[in-house]
């Protein structure tokens, strides 16, 4: 005599659970390792920064962004307490452009340095001196804001030369 008890139904349908969940771990553990950043968004970091003590009403700022994240950003635009007008400028055939973002490239960086790409503050509301440090806020198309103390160098301070 062959009976079937009533959990045989209920074992299959464990078995086939069993099975779809083993499945669904498997394909998880193909698209995603420790090994990987796929968070889709930019990973920036901000290094090097200084400002040189500024001679007139106008100052510059230099730094480093590196974005070591999968997706690019960009820069457009820079906010702070010791000027109303902070610009974003590319030095271009000896000349000084005003733009309105710069590319930051995944897994890359965003250098501004003297003789190029740099920040432009207008109508400084005081000068400070070398010692001081100058609060930004930068802002980006994708990533939140990053706040950044820019140190006060001498007039002539170049990191190139040090």
């Amino acid at each position: 005599m062959n009976r079937r008890t009533p959990l045989a139904p209920a074992t299959g349908l464990m078995a086939a659970l069993a099975l779809t969940l083993a499945l669904a771990l498997a394909l998880t553990g193909c698209s995603s390792g420790d090994g990987d950043r796929s968070s889709g968004q930019p990973e920036l970091s901000v290094t090097g920064g200084y400002m040189p003590r500024p001679v007139s009403d106008l100052g510059a700022g230099f730094l480093t962004i590196t974005n070591s994240g999968d997706t690019a950003d960009k820069l457009t635009s820079v906010t702070g307490d010791i000027s109303d007008d902070i610009t974003i400028h590319k030095t271009e055939n000896q000349k000084m452009m005003e733009v309105t973002s710069f590319d930051i490239p995944a897994d890359g960086r965003l250098d501004l340095e003297r003789g190029g790409s740099h920040l432009m503050f207008m109508d400084l509301k005081h000068r400070p001196q070398q010692g001081e440090n100058v609060s930004i806020e930068l802002h980006f198309e994708k990533a939140d804001p990053i706040e950044v103390e820019l140190p006060v160098k001498e007039t002539t301070y170049n990191p190139a030369q040090q």
